[in-house]
């Protein structure tokens, strides 16, 4: 192929090639010649251009196929539009030879179609150039149509629509000819040829005036004639042209003069009149018509309908919103005059009137909810509400009039109901699509919408009712306040109203129809309204005898309420199920003899009533098993069963009771089999084992019955094929924006498409499809559907013979009925049959070989049937029963019997039926084994080629894509052939024929998906499969037909996934880009999923291509591409995310949108934030914002003021009137970008980094300088109209606040960027709070509120008290208790929004104690800078005195809320025990739903709980004695709880109340952690324990009870095991180390008082306190120290596995490496080891004994592991710790006990040794740090009683340890040895302190003289002489006093030999003048101290004597000049001599 890509075609090579590799070749050359021309100089192309024309002329003759020959005319166009034109006459008229040639054989067809497509490419490219001679070839071209076959029609067609582009209004002289050709292409048998005429006419109306001026009449005529017997394509063609017409037919300027006579001006209502005659009349003209209606004959045919429809669409979409807008009144009436009295035509049948209605409410859903924006969505609203009252007047006026009562028709009747049915369903739609945007309606008392729709429910007709009622539904679900308000109307108007049989019918319908809203109300109603329903449900049945005349209705609607009861799930219906049993059960008899005697008496209307009853009954038990799963336990199904076989036998007797009584009874009979047949589908069929056989002959009889007269498979089989399969079947099955009106064409003239009044009771059912009203089909088809799901059933529970024995009935009911009747019954019997072997294979049943025999002859029979849906189910049977047979011999039997099939037959229905069986097998099988293989892909190979027949060839197609999916690596071997095959039907078959193109693309797909990853290789052979694979995916690609481009799109996304180097990306975006907004939904679809994927990778590419392509398209298409130009791609799809309704198409966009957001939200920042405002912004202009606070007005202009944020800028943007739908995904966005820039630069959020990074370079972008717009966002959002809206608002505004509270302002020190918005932030949530707030929303702004209290942004108390005041509001209302609460939404909803305002509260106090404790410390520590107290002082107290003042309350209702909170946590067997009425904020019913919300909320107020019970220290200063009771509330939706149980408790008794709750709370919810519980809570939980345990009363409780404590610590312990977080891990050490505290209190109290008691007596009698009493032994579960020891093993062991002995196996022999922790890992150890020091102090004597060496083995190991070297000497944090609790330990009081002394004593020796073993024996490679070791030497020798020490072993050894250490290399070891050094020689006990003093000193003096004679040369040598000094300074201090003068005299001579002359100063380095500093000051002190012996040395020594004077001297020289740097010295010297050690 590489030999293809040069500008000459390379014949050479081509010639070698076989046919169908050179086609190939020659496809691939003409492919790339496209993109050579364009990029290639114009003069080379020039000197070849001769040449090139040669070729590709003499390619022009030699048969090219479709594709082919469309590229060689662009080509040839390109190459005259770059090169010279002056041959181009030359070809055009070897073109029109072509054309004119008289042979008329097959093989020169495809030369003359080239050469009409060249003439159309050459003139659409080089236009007016070609202007002279252009009416011979348009003659020509129209003398060849009237020969021509439909190919020749078809590129005739769209050639002349080319030559029109081109030419435009040059080509005026044709216009007539032309229009005459396309006129009678307009209604050709090929359906193709009429999608091409009316795109040539469309062209051609352009600029042919008279087609929408003198001709229109005929245009439409001629359009509404193509309609008839039209495809979806034609229609969605044709119905573009004859919109567009008219369109331009109503707004046409027309030019002025001459031509004014022959024009005239059409009038909007003129254009609307001649589309109602095609939507009434068809395109019968005027005169046809009224000879029909005098013969009454059939109404226009569906297709002419739904064609005008789609044109009425069309029209009103073209000329547009804006346009709809002024016109809509008169474009409303006349779309429901089309189903008004006045054409009686359109609805004379039931089956037409629903038809016109659907065509009605498409129009209406596609124009006003499809182009109008939101504004003009409720103007929409009041004009339909208009029409209804108009329509409702009329009603009443007739029915009014006494004296026509006896004349009042049914036609009267029905003259408005069909226009009210369409008005109200779409205002329903309206309403449901406007959601909670549409409140200002509904509130608009002019309009007076509710009382119109509830006027209309008393309407005579039934259809009328319903869609009032359903229009109520609609207004429910959008919005949710009006649910309960408008059941409370309705329940009042059914009790009022009971005895009208419309009242009692409408209103019944209308509550069963906002039950069904509840679901999508996630606030719910209020739980009481169950009991009223319920109630009046029983009322209607019992009243139902009382009047005759309401019997009926009543029995329905009281059968109705309850069926729509059991929709509110188990939580409501468990309250009412033993009534509903009971009365199940009285409505059947109890006995058979009971239904005999029942069945003589009565007459037609009784058994009529009986019915209805009863099939109302199996509706209300159906829809309590569906919607009730929860409440089917084994007692309730045994109440169910007893009235099934008297149900069953009552269906078997129906025949016979209608027969007796007349048809009257039809239809409720059928309705009752109907129910029956469904609710035993639900059951399981052992519940009925009794009854099967019975039913099965039923349903069979059913099945086979001879008066089922409609054969509806467009309802009962698509549900039985593979969804893959019906797509090649039937273009009508495929999903289309208008599947709402095309369904009707598939049902068929005799049947209708479903509408409400078919089962009322489908009303309150979930829809499946969306929000469109539910369309239940007609009882006679849903009657057959059920009764072949439930032979399904049936049929497998019954025994073999009885299956062989029905079967074998089947098969003879088929065989003993004629023509269409045996067509119905055969469909019937497969539909069962198919639901039969679906139920066996899914229960993994068998079936014997008599029943497979004779499914096998049914379904056989049926793969040969001439309808296509019937084979395709047919053929999925038959791979379903090899599925179920599962038996390799039989399933190669039945792929015997299709090959022999296929190889003898030549009708095109077996080949198709029997093609689709092979690959259905393979679907199910997976392959039928690889002999089997090779001759199914020869088999279809030889059909796909069959080119008579398009259906052959696309069946077989298809089943070969199926073989393909399903052989996997078995097919590798035959991927070339099929390739090759592919590649050649896509470059011949006609581009008329679709659906074969469909399937190749299918094929394709499959092949591309075997190849998989393998397409990435680079040998030949791949490369090779790979060209051909995208060359296949080009053909598809420049196909017309939009399904074929979905499938190119498709193969495209494979082949990109696996080699996605080789797909060129650029292309593909543009095609995408180009497709986004294509008609086809299918084609849209596939561009999404496309695109979805594109963007995981290739974001950035993508979105760079898509912007390029609308810069280079800008001539092409400007309209397409404005949006892309403006927006880029993204803002494209958010548009295009605005305008779609089909849901899976919207969730591609989003995601797409969230990947693309993923990947460059932070490089395109800017752009992703201006989409976001610009779609929010328009909200701004939809609300005008309204909430100034009047309370600020006087304060001046500091209030919260929204106008902050009203819109400045009135420029246009790109998205206007965007739904709130989208508007809430644009806030959405927001917050996902601030998480995208968390991840990113630390910049976005640090406004000083991100100003200069933006002045360094200005292209930088950082979220933090966006504030001002994100928070304007927020604002927006936050005060919509819409609710999810104002969600998303305060989430974003939530985000906003956490994420960039703490962002200092660089301007001004020590406040936040944040704190300029306070006005926003306030005037934001200020709304949330107003009384007629949902309580959700109130919930979320409570959570803001405290977030931006507790965020710190504010320090000013008066701009916090606004928030604050919120808060205080809210309080206020939940106070007030449940009266004031809101009725509208369920009893959960109120709990939310106190929970809410509790948390929040709980947050905003935790915050207040926080702070205040915060600010006492800086306090402390800061008593001299004033400003810091100033600043913090004000908010912190402030903040806690604002919350004080509500403390009292709050306490009361956070500890209610928790007592609840206790309760529902209790695990089911307690629930007996629980309060009936339910606790403080719930109430029993509605605890189920209550608990999630107490989940949510109760870990925060648990905290402050805690916090406030610490700060009163369990005294409640607020609470007398009396009310000291359980804390109740005057919230408390029990009011009687506080007078039951005892009067008054003692405050003890309260305290321990409060305790055990906290408490138990706390462990319950530690001690069985969940994994979704969130760190938040367990944190709360723990902070909560530390608060509680900050207390002396709660200490004390867990002191004294040993048990509680141990149990704290194993809950504390499986949280530290469980949950890897530090944080949480340190917060539970901090609760072991308070516990352990409160346990050494205890134990001190009691030493204490027994001490106190016993003072008198003798010592020994003293009982031992602490564990371990006296045998030292501590039981494990038992004892508190051994429970705190494996909890601080278990966090030392993680942190340092090496700890474990287990571990390290024996005795260490060398020191392993120390190691470094983290900084977390630190603290935790570090903690431990703080409680571990604190657990002697619990234990007896004894009992330390027992746990010391524990405790000292950890520590020790911890000094040990951790001993890291630091630079400077530092001690690691660990180190440190361990040293401190080293210390801790060694001075614990046991030490000194006396029945501890001696062991302790040896313990601590050994410990001691160890640590002195811890250096290395050899002392070269010492990994330990030595200033480590040597600080735990010195901390033993310090803190131990001198026997422990002053062993001589010991002690040599520790004297060793120091006398090498100042032998050191390290100067930094050296100086930090005399610091150790130098508290050993002051330690006051000599028998310690002499020994080291002894063998010490004297080295140190002479270090200090070697230093005398070589002076420190850097800072720390400096260091070392300083400390060597002081080390002498002390020795003299502690020396007796006859060796004193000796120290000093050797001590002076070193001082003195330090210090400079003057000379000598000026030239010192820093560190010798530093010293000579230190000598000399240190003289000075020594000199007066020791006077007598520093006058003797200096006598002694005149040399000292002179040095130290010319040193004083000097330094007073230098005091002059330089006072400064003395002071600085000075400093220094101060600082060095603070490096003492701190544990010592």
């Amino acid at each position: 192929m590489e030999l293809a890509h040069s500008l000459l075609l390379n014949e050479e090579a081509s010639n070698q090639l076989g046919d169908v590799q050179k086609a190939e070749f020659v496809f691939e050359w003409l492919r790339y010649l496209e993109k050579l021309l364009l990029a290639t100089n114009r003069d080379d192309v020039r000197e070849k251009q001769k040449a090139l024309v040669e070729q590709l002329l003499s390619l022009l003759s030699s048969s090219p196929g479709p594709p082919t020959r469309k590229l060689l005319a662009q080509n040839l166009a390109i190459l005259y539009s770059i090169g010279d034109t002056f041959s181009v006459y030359e070809t055009i008229d070897k073109c029109n030879d072509l054309i004119r040639s008289k042979d008329d054989s097959p093989s020169y067809l495809p030369t003359k179609l080239a050469a009409v497509v060249c003439l159309g490419s050459l003139y659409k490219k080089l236009g007016r150039i070609l202007a002279n001679g252009f009416t011979d070839t348009v003659g020509n071209i129209l003398k060849a149509v009237k020969s021509a076959e439909s190919q020749g029609r078809y590129e005739i067609m769209l050639s002349l629509q080319s030559i029109l582009t081109g030419l435009g209004a040059a080509a005026a002289p044709c216009h007539r000819d032309v229009y005459k050709a396309a006129r009678s292409c307009l209604t050709d048998r090929s359906m193709a040829v009429r999608c091409a005429a009316a795109k040539c006419l469309l062209e051609l109306q352009n600029e042919a005036i008279f087609m929408w001026s003198t001709d229109l009449d005929s245009v439409a005529t001629l359009c509404f004639k193509s309609f008839e017997g039209s495809n979806y394509d034609v229609r969605i063609s044709v119905s573009k042209l004859l919109g567009t017409v008219l369109a331009k037919a109503v707004i046409a300027k027309h030019p002025g003069g001459a031509s004014r006579q022959s024009t005239r001006r059409v009038s909007l209502e003129e254009v609307l009149e001649l589309l109602g005659a095609g939507f009434l009349r068809g395109s019968s003209g005027f005169l046809r018509a009224s000879g029909d209606m005098l013969k009454g004959s059939s109404s226009v045919s569906r297709d002419v309908r739904v064609g005008v429809t789609q044109a009425y669409v069309v029209f009103v979409s073209t000329l547009g919103g804006a346009w709809l807008e002024k016109n809509l009144a008169v474009f409303l009436s006349h779309i429901l005059s089309l189903v008004s009295q006045s054409n009686p035509k359109a609805t004379q049948t039931q089956i037409d009137a629903v038809c016109c209605r659907r065509c009605v409410s498409f129009i209406l859903r596609a124009t006003i909810g499809g182009l109008l924006g939101e504004k003009a969505q409720i103007a929409a609203a009041k004009d339909i509400c208009q029409a209804i009252w108009k329509l409702k007047k009329v009603m009443d006026a007739v029915l009014s009039d006494g004296n026509l009562e006896t004349r009042l028709s049914s036609t009267d009747v029905a003259a408005s109901q069909h226009m009210l049915v369409c008005a109200l369903q779409e205002l329903g739609n309206l309403i449901h699509s406007l959601g909670t945007t549409a409140a200002p309606l509904l509130q608009d008392s002019s309009t007076g919408l509710l009382d119109s729709v509830i006027s209309v429910v008393l309407h005579p007709s039934i259809s009328v009712r319903l869609a009032a009622a359903w229009c109520l539904h609609c207004i429910a679900v959008a919005l949710p306040s009006y649910l309960t308000p408008l059941l409370d109307r309705c329940l009042e108007r059914l009790t009022t109203l009971k005895s009208s049989p419309e009242a009692v019918t409408g209103f019944s319908f209308a509550v069963a129809a906002l039950l069904g809203a509840v679901t999508h109300c996630p606030l719910g109603i209020p739980h009481g309204k169950g009991k009223i329903i319920m109630t009046l449900a029983e009322d209607l049945l019992c009243s139902a005898a009382q009047n005759s005349r309401l019997s009926l209705q009543r029995t329905q609607a009281g059968w109705l309420l309850i069926s729509a009861l059991m929709t509110l799930g188990p939580a409501v219906v468990s309250h009412h199920l033993p009534r509903v049993l009971l009365l199940w059960k009285c409505v059947f008899p109890v006995s058979p003899k009971d239904l005999e005697t029942e069945r003589s008496r009565g007459d037609s209307f009784t058994w009529q009533v009986t019915l209805e009853g009863r099939a109302g009954a199996l509706c209300a038990v159906k829809s309590f098993i569906s919607h009730c799963g929860d409440l089917l336990t084994e007692e309730v199904i045994q109440r169910l069963l007893p009235p099934l076989p008297c149900a069953v036998d009552l269906l078997t007797q129906l025949s016979s009771i209608l027969k007796t009584y007349g048809s009257s009874l039809k239809t409720p009979s059928v309705v009752y089999r109907q129910r029956l047949y469904e609710l035993l589908i639900l059951l399981p069929p052992e519940t009925y084992k009794g009854n099967l056989c019975a039913i099965l002959k039923e349903v069979a009889a059913e099945l086979t019955a001879p008066d089922s007269q409609v054969a509806a498979s467009a309802c009962l089989l698509p549900a039985l094929c593979h969804p893959d399969d019906l797509l090649i079947l039937s273009p009508l099955l495929q999903e289309t924006d208008h599947r709402f009106i095309e369904e009707q064409l598939l049902f068929g003239n005799g049947i209708a498409c479903g509408s409400l009044e078919y089962d009322p009771y489908s009303i309150y059912e979930k829809d499946v499809e969306g929000d469109s009203v539910p369309k239940p089909l007609p009882p006679a088809l849903s009657v057959i559907s059920s009764a072949s799901k439930l032979f399904g059933v049936v049929c497998a529970n019954v025994d073999e013979a009885q299956r062989v024995l029905i079967l074998d009935q089947l098969l003879n009911s088929i065989k003993h009925t004629k023509g269409a009747r045996q067509q119905t019954v055969q469909l019937h019997v497969v539909s069962a049959i198919s639901n039969l072997l679906k139920y066996v294979a899914g229960s993994k049943q068998s079936l014997g070989p008599e029943v497979r025999r004779l499914v096998l002859t049914l379904v056989l029979g049926a793969l040969e049937s001439p309808n296509p849906l019937l084979r395709c189910a047919a053929a999925e049977a038959w791979a379903r029963l090899a599925q179920v047979v599962d038996d390799g011999a039989f399933t190669a039997g039945l792929a015997q019997v299709s090959f022999d099939k296929l190889k003898s037959a030549r009708d095109v229905v077996t080949r198709t039926g029997h093609s689709l069986a092979l690959g259905s097998l393979h679907r199910y099988l997976g392959g039928i084994g690889p002999q089997h293989l090779s001759s199914c892909i020869g088999v279809l190979y030889t059909l796909s080629q069959d080119s008579t027949s398009p259906d052959v060839q696309t069946w077989a197609l298809h089943s070969l894509s199926l073989t393909i999916d399903s052989a996997g690596a078995l097919y590798h071997v035959h991927v070339e052939s099929t390739l090759s095959l592919i590649v050649m039907l896509l470059l011949n078959v006609p581009p008329t024929h679709a659906q074969v193109h469909q399937s190749l693309g299918r094929c394709l797909n499959a092949l591309i998906t075997t190849l998989g990853p393998e397409l990435q290789g680079n040998n030949t052979s791949v490369s090779a499969l790979r060209t051909s694979c995208l060359l296949g995916c080009a053909v598809m690609q420049d196909h017309p037909g939009c399904l074929v481009q979905a499938q190119a799109i498709s193969c495209l996304q494979q082949l990109h996934m696996f080699a996605p180097r080789h797909v060129n990306l650029s292309s593909l975006v543009s095609c995408l880009c180009v497709n986004l907004c294509s008609p086809y939904l299918l084609l849209r679809r596939a561009v999404l999923a496309c695109l979805r994927q594109l963007v995981q990778r290739e974001a950035a590419e993508v979105s760079e291509h898509a912007v390029m392509l609308a810069r280079d398209n800008r001539d092409n298409n400007p309209a397409a591409d404005t949006n892309l130009r403006e927006v880029g791609l993204e803002g494209a799809l958010l548009a295009l995310l605005d305008r779609e309704t089909d849901g899976s198409l919207c969730q591609d966009i989003r995601e797409t949108l969230h990947h693309m957001l993923t990947s460059m939200a932070v490089e395109k920042l800017s752009l992703w934030l201006k989409l976001c405002k610009d779609v929010l912004a328009a909200s701004a202009d939809f609300t005008a914002v309204t909430c100034v606070d009047t309370m600020q007005e006087e304060e001046g202009d500091r209030g919260d003021d929204a106008s902050v944020l009203t819109r400045g800028d009135d420029k246009p943007h790109p998205f206007s009137n965007p739904r709130w739908g989208t508007r809430v995904f644009a806030a959405d966005c927001v917050c996902r970008i601030i998480s995208q820039c968390e991840n990113a630069n630390s910049a976005h959020f640090d406004i000083a980094l991100a100003q200069e990074m933006k002045k360094s370079d200005s292209r930088n972008d950082f979220l933090v300088l966006h504030l001002a717009d994100l928070i304007r966002m927020a604002f927006m959002a936050a005060t919509d109209h819409s609710d999810q809206l104002r969600l998303s608002g305060l989430d974003t505004l939530l985000v906003v606040i956490r994420r960039f509270a703490d962002i200092a302002e660089p301007e001004f020190p020590g406040h936040v960027i944040l704190e300029q918005y306070q006005a926003n932030v306030g005037a934001a949530l200020r709304p949330a709070f107003t009384s007629e707030t949902p309580p959700d929303i109130t919930a979320k702004a409570c959570q803001v509120c405290s977030a931006w209290i507790a965020s710190g942004v504010v320090s000013d108390l008066g701009d916090l008290r606004r928030v604050h005041q919120l808060l205080v509001s809210s309080l206020m209302k939940i106070q007030a208790g449940k009266e004031a609460l809101s009725q509208l939404y369920n009893e959960s909803a109120s709990t939310m929004e106190v929970l809410a305002v509790l948390k929040a509260w709980a947050e905003v106090y935790i915050i207040a104690v926080q702070r205040h404790k915060n600010h006492k410390q800086t306090l402390k520590t800061t008593i001299n800078s004033e400003d810091s107290v100033r600043s913090g002082s004000a908010s912190a107290a402030g903040l806690l005195d604002l919350v004080c003042t509500d403390l009292a309350t709050l306490s009361r209702l956070w500890l209610a809320a928790l007592q609840d909170f206790a309760l529902l946590t209790l695990p089911a067997e307690f629930a007996s025990q629980l309060p009936v009425e339910g606790g403080a904020f719930y109430t029993a019913e509605t605890s189920k739903s209550a608990t999630p919300h107490y989940h949510n909320s109760w870990a925060l107020i648990l905290h402050a709980a805690a916090l406030w019970l610490t700060s009163t220290g369990f005294a409640d200063p607020d609470e007398g004695g009396a009310n000291l009771s359980r804390p109740v509330t005057p919230t408390s939706m029990c009011q009687g709880s506080s007078s039951s149980g005892p009067a008054v408790k003692s405050p003890e008794d309260v305290y321990t109340d409060r305790f055990h709750l906290i408490l138990g709370i706390s462990v319950e919810f530690l001690c069985s952690l969940r994994s979704d519980a969130t760190l938040e809570s367990i944190t709360s939980c723990l902070q909560a324990l530390q608060a509680l345990l900050d207390a002396p009363w709660p200490r004390s409780r867990v002191g004294s009870d040993q048990d509680l404590g141990i149990e704290l610590l194993n809950v504390l312990h499986r949280v530290i095991l469980t949950r890897e977080s530090p944080a949480i891990q340190l917060a539970s050490l901090e609760v072991v180390r308070q516990i352990i505290c409160a346990a050494q209190e205890h134990v001190k109290e009691k030493r204490r008082s027994a001490e106190v008691d016993d003072g008198a007596s003798e010592k020994e009698t003293v009982p031992e306190f602490g564990e371990g009493k006296d045998t030292g032994g501590l039981v494990p579960g038992k004892s508190l120290v051994f429970a705190t020891l494996e909890l601080c093993v278990c966090i030392l062991v993680r942190q340092l596995p090496e700890l474990n002995p287990k571990l390290t196996s024996g005795p260490r022999d060398k020191a392993s490496k120390p190691k470094t922790l983290s900084e977390e890992g630190s603290r935790l150890v570090a903690a431990a080891l703080v409680i571990l020091a604190e657990l002697p102090a619990v234990c007896s004597p004894e009992g330390s004994v027992s746990v010391l060496p524990t405790i000292l083995y950890l520590a020790i190991g911890v000094l040990r592991e951790t001993a890291v070297k630091l630079p400077g000497g530092q001690l690691s944090s660990t180190v440190t710790a361990s040293l401190h609790a080293l210390k801790g330990i060694l001075t614990s009081p046991m030490a000194r006990a006396e029945k501890s002394h001696e062991a302790w004593t040896s313990l601590l020796q050994s410990a001691l040794a160890t640590v002195l073993d811890c250096w290395s024996p050899d002392g070269a490679h010492q990994e330990l740090d030595e200033i480590s070791l040597l600080t735990a030497i010195t901390v033993f020798i310090l803190s131990t009683s001198p026997e422990v020490t002053a062993v001589p072993c010991l002690q040599n050894r520790c004297i060793e340890k120091f006398k090498a250490a100042l032998e050191s290399k390290d100067s930094v070891v050296q100086m930090k040895t005399c610091q150790l050094l130098h508290s050993i020689f002051q330690y006051p006990k000599p028998a310690i302190s002499y020994p080291y003093i002894y063998s010490l000193a004297s080295s140190i003096v002479e270090k200090l003289q070697e230093m005398d004679r070589r002076r420190p040369g850097d800072a720390a040598e400096l260091q070392l002489c300083q400390e060597g000094i002081k080390l002498l300074e002390a020795l003299v201090t502690v020396a007796d006093e006859e060796h004193r003068a000796q120290l000093v005299a050797c001590l002076l001579p070193i001082l003195i030999s330090f210090l400079l002359d003057e000379n000598a100063l000026g030239s010192a380095t820093s560190v010798t003048r530093s010293l000579h500093d230190f000598a000399l000051q240190t003289l000075m002190q020594i000199g007066p101290r020791y006077s007598s012996v520093f006058k003797n040395v200096m006598a002694s020594s005149p040399a000292l004597k002179a040095r130290l004077e010319a040193a004083v001297k000097g330094n007073q020289e230098s005091v002059r000049v330089d006072p400064s740097s003395k002071q600085a010295k000075n400093l220094g010297r101060n600082s060095s001599i603070q490096l003492k050690t701190s544990f010592l």
